[in-house]
């Protein structure tokens, strides 16, 4: 059976928080572990983060400092997919403000369900900043 191709979706949330901090908390794994996930493991690039007793697995496939990191699922690397999820920290150039880009994949009929799972963990990640 042919899968679904994964619908690409971007969501932007404003951050009040500076450029270092953000990369900070989106980059180690001392900072995604505050937000993101419970906790995070690293064999070289490759980053395991764990929920609640499930695990998975993601690729760092690329990153620049204070600007964004990229990382691709195992699974979906496993499965041939071109798929990956992306954390960018987009400077409004009239305002200054930085803002949480976030580029992700799913089904069609996952995406809702997807950018409310990334709106949970970024409430998270707000409360870390204390913005």
């Amino acid at each position: 059976m042919m899968t679904a191709e994964k619908v690409k979706f971007q969501l932007e949330i404003p951050l009040n928080s500076s450029k270092g901090v953000l990369y900070n908390c989106i980059s180690t794994p001392s900072g995604l572990a505050e937000w993101f996930c419970d906790d995070v493991n690293i064999k070289k690039d490759v980053h395991i983060f764990f929920w609640d007793g499930s695990e998975e697995s993601a690729r760092m496939i690329s990153k620049k400092k204070d600007d964004f990191v990229k990382f691709r699922w195992l699974e979906a690397e496993e499965e041939g997919e071109d798929t990956y999820f992306e954390l960018r920290i987009r400077v409004d150039d009239l305002t200054g403000e930085n803002s949480l880009l976030i580029t992700d994949f799913a089904d069609d009929d996952e995406v809702e369900d997807a950018k409310d799972l990334w709106e949970a963990q970024v409430t998270k990640l707000r409360r870390v900043l204390g913005c």
